[in-house]
């Protein structure tokens, strides 16, 4: 792929020999930990095709924006406002920063001990490895821990950077101060575009970005209705959710809604991927960008299965729409926009209790047996939070599993033999249970 590309890589001013070495790491990891599943649903090899060209046809495509003067924003937080970028007929996508390949270039000007996401994605600008944040315009930024906010200060150095400041509180002064950083975003396209964004337009992007949510609100919903059927793995849904992130939105779209006819049927004949009585794991926690399939991989090769993510990357993302109903103006449907994004119940806010009522009200709803509370070392908002997530599920007598990992395949060995007696005491209390 790397041959065919290479003219776009050096348009791009990208290291082209570094960035051979990651890709054929990258597709090594993919192919041993996907492509060995058996069982999977056909509509999955488009999935598995645009993986494939992560890096090879959609950069090609977003070539064709870029040569239009179409704005191009990369980002790693689900606070953008993508609907702006795309009613412009620009692009919005996910960075790389899932990877251990860049953490040691990023660490000569990062501290060790921040998180993994910050320092990878960081690593990959200091590389010129990652084509989607060589093509951007700018990269969105927020303010939703100490060390991202820093790190943006340092990273505009090397590439244009927009910092969007998120509220940590949902008053109403936040919310007054959040209504004008949507606004200033929204300027900042128009400035690219040269033009201000029409009411039709907003709207027809808020379209595109709801029926994305759409189709993975219903890939949500049919991976964990039934309870003893499950017609696709954790790792494909997951996957599946992280091009979300990358592909073409309404391409997408139809692509997950096809996979989700499929999975109808596939219920209905009752093809599942496990069996009736394999343990039904939700992981909470940290985004999972790829290639971080670390965690999933360990539950569904020892005996569990994923029915559900409740993170940026998974429910967080997709649970909320845009209400378009009765708007007639631009300022209705940023005022919609706001209403929408303020749901969003990321760690970096105080209280943040409706995530708790959250994820116990989803453990019951999708008859989960278990939850593991994932969280990336040195992610202090969600590791924090843990305690008042993981008392109030042992209150609820619900088993929960916390795991703190990075990006390295050092701590697999250890992260398997928790998990594997984690599922053991599960099947334990299911069997107990069955016999009273």
């Amino acid at each position: 792929m790397s041959e065919k590309y290479v003219d776009i890589y050096k348009k791009l001013d990208m290291d082209i020999e570094k960035h051979s070495e990651l890709m054929s790491a990258l597709f090594q990891l993919f192919s041993d930990v996907f492509l060995t599943q058996k069982n999977r649903p056909e509509n999955i090899k488009y999935f598995d095709w645009l993986m494939s060209e992560i890096h090879g046809k959609r950069i090609e495509e977003l070539m064709e924006f870029k040569d239009k003067n179409k704005p191009l924003v990369g980002t790693f937080c689900i606070f953008i406002p993508e609907e702006i970028v795309v009613a412009s007929g620009g692009a919005c996508y996910g960075l790389c920063g899932g990877a251990q390949f860049s953490i040691p270039d990023a660490e000569r000007d990062l501290p060790r001990n921040i998180c993994p996401l910050i320092k990878s994605a960081y690593g990959f600008k200091v590389q010129r490895t990652c084509p989607y944040t060589q093509i951007s315009n700018f990269i969105y930024g927020e303010t939703t821990c100490e060390a991202k906010k820093k790190t943006w200060e340092i990273l505009n150095d090397l590439h244009p950077t927009h910092v969007m400041h998120i509220p940590h509180m949902k008053g109403k002064r936040e919310k007054d101060l959040w209504r004008e950083e949507i606004y200033e975003f929204k300027n900042h396209i128009e400035e690219i575009v040269g033009k201000e964004l029409t009411f039709e337009e907003l709207k027809k992007g808020v379209e595109i970005i709801n029926k994305k949510r759409e189709a993975l609100q219903r890939l949500d919903y049919l991976r964990s209705t039934k309870p003893d059927i499950v017609p696709i793995s954790g790792l494909d849904s997951l996957l599946v959710t992280q091009i979300s992130f990358y592909d073409d939105p309404e391409r997408f779209s139809d692509k997950v809604f096809e996979l989700c006819d499929e999975l109808e049927e596939r219920i209905d004949k009752g093809i599942s991927v496990c069996e009736s009585d394999t343990p039904r794991i939700m992981v909470i926690g940290t985004p999972m960008a790829p290639p971080n399939w670390k965690l999933h991989q360990v539950v569904e090769t020892t005996g569990g299965i994923v029915i559900n993510e409740e993170a940026c990357i998974g429910h967080r993302y997709f649970k909320d729409n845009i209400d378009l109903d009765g708007v007639e103006s631009v300022e209705d449907i940023i005022e919609r926009m706001l209403e929408r994004y303020m749901k969003i119940d990321c760690a970096c806010f105080t209280p943040n209790d409706e995530r708790i009522d959250k994820i116990i009200k989803m453990y019951r709803e999708k008859k989960a047996d278990g939850i593991i509370y994932y969280t990336l070392s040195f992610c202090h908002t969600y590791n924090v939070e843990s305690k008042k997530v993981i008392d109030r599920l042992k209150e609820e007598k619900i088993p929960v599993l916390k795991i703190e990992s990075d990006y390295s395949a050092e701590d697999v060995g250890q992260i398997k033999t928790r998990v594997e007696a984690f599922l053991e005491s599960i099947r334990f209390k299911k069997s107990f249970k069955a016999k009273r």
